[in-house]
């Protein structure tokens, strides 16, 4: 008869598990204590997310309270949240301009701000800038001028127009064209959109 004893015998658990145990318990408890730590100096920092957050944005002169991720772009709130699809979601990543909005004023791509980024801040859409019973200078020379062809771009353009020929009453033609080289026309409207900067230019731009 064998004289060995193994301790596995007795107690169910061997030394090999035992120990592998300790090892797993260790480092979960680690991994949770990590988390638990970014947690609270994630509380602390104010940062918000991952999951949606509360924010209020001033959309056209009214106040707009919606619950997005922080990763969501002002474009997509815009469009998926309120309904205010003119400004038009196409490149996304800043380079087209069909998504152009007025930040406090100043035309911005909306793509490339967060939603959270535009509280506090006045925010205007082409929906804001006039109605088809009572256009601004530069819709009603839009219109005069025929300019556009597919109309997917003529917010961003109407948009952006609206912000520099405010500040530019005497644009040259040389001028609209720099003012206005962030948008991009696919169907190649510019002659006509010219014509309309330099119409409501005149105007100054109201």
């Amino acid at each position: 008869m064998s004289t060995n004893h193994n301790p596995s015998d007795d107690s169910g658990v061997s030394r090999r598990g035992f120990l592998k145990g300790l090892g797993v318990g260790t480092v979960t408890t680690g991994v949770l204590s990590d988390a638990s730590l970014h947690e609270a100096q994630a509380a602390q920092s104010g940062v918000k997310g991952p999951g949606e957050t509360a924010v209020v944005l001033k959309v056209n002169g009214k106040n707009q309270q919606l619950n997005v991720e922080p990763r969501v772009t002002l474009l997509d709130a815009l469009r998926n949240r309120l309904d205010l699809t003119g400004p038009k979601k196409v490149c996304d990543r800043g380079t087209c301009g069909a998504c152009t909005v007025l930040v406090d004023g100043d035309p911005l791509y909306a793509c490339l701000m967060l939603a959270i980024e535009a509280q506090g801040r006045e925010i205007t859409t082409v929906e804001g800038l006039g109605t088809p019973d009572k256009m601004n200078a530069v819709q009603e020379a839009f219109v005069e001028r025929d300019a556009q062809q597919c109309g997917f771009c003529t917010p961003g353009f109407v948009t952006a127009c609206s912000a520099f020929v405010r500040d530019n009453p005497n644009a040259t033609t040389d001028g609209i064209c720099k003012g206005l080289g962030g948008n991009l026309c696919r169907c190649g409207t510019y002659a006509g959109m010219l014509l309309a900067a330099a119409d409501a230019a005149k105007k100054g731009g109201v």
